[in-house]
């Protein structure tokens, strides 16, 4: 057994005020709903997994996919019981936002509400930060 270089001490503290965390993304209702919806039919999976790939004209674009198993590096947000995992590589991306999920007549689809992104191409496909 080696000797101990540096020393911690535990202290007791009271009256202090415990900061809850914010979740790395949040779900509107539109979003939760549609992602129960497309889970309900499926045992196999226990969520969506968000991940960001290199593509577009302005750099970057967001990924959706079903998936099995929680990876060791995924961010996990659970929220009305529906599970959201995020990649490694799109977590700093997605800090703050909103994921919404928008139906139109002619469309429908997720929509991420990111305060983060400092531009975007003009379908809206990609962005970059």
């Amino acid at each position: 057994m080696s000797a101990s270089i540096v020393r911690a001490t535990v202290r007791a503290v009271s009256k202090r005020k415990i900061i809850p965390t914010r979740a790395a993304l949040t779900l509107t209702p539109a979003a939760v709903n549609k992602i129960r919806w497309l889970l309900q039919d499926k045992p196999e999976y226990i969520g969506l997994k968000v991940g960001v790939r290199t593509r577009g004209c302005n750099g970057l674009t967001y990924t959706l996919d079903y998936t099995k198993e929680k990876e060791k590096s995924d961010e996990e947000v659970l929220q009305d019981g529906v599970r959201v995992f995020i990649e490694k590589k799109a977590q700093l991306t997605l800090l703050g936002t909103e994921m919404d999920f928008v139906e139109s007549k002619l469309s429908s689809e997720f929509v991420f509400n990111n305060p983060n992104i400092k531009g975007t191409c003009g379908c809206g496909e990609s962005f970059n930060m």
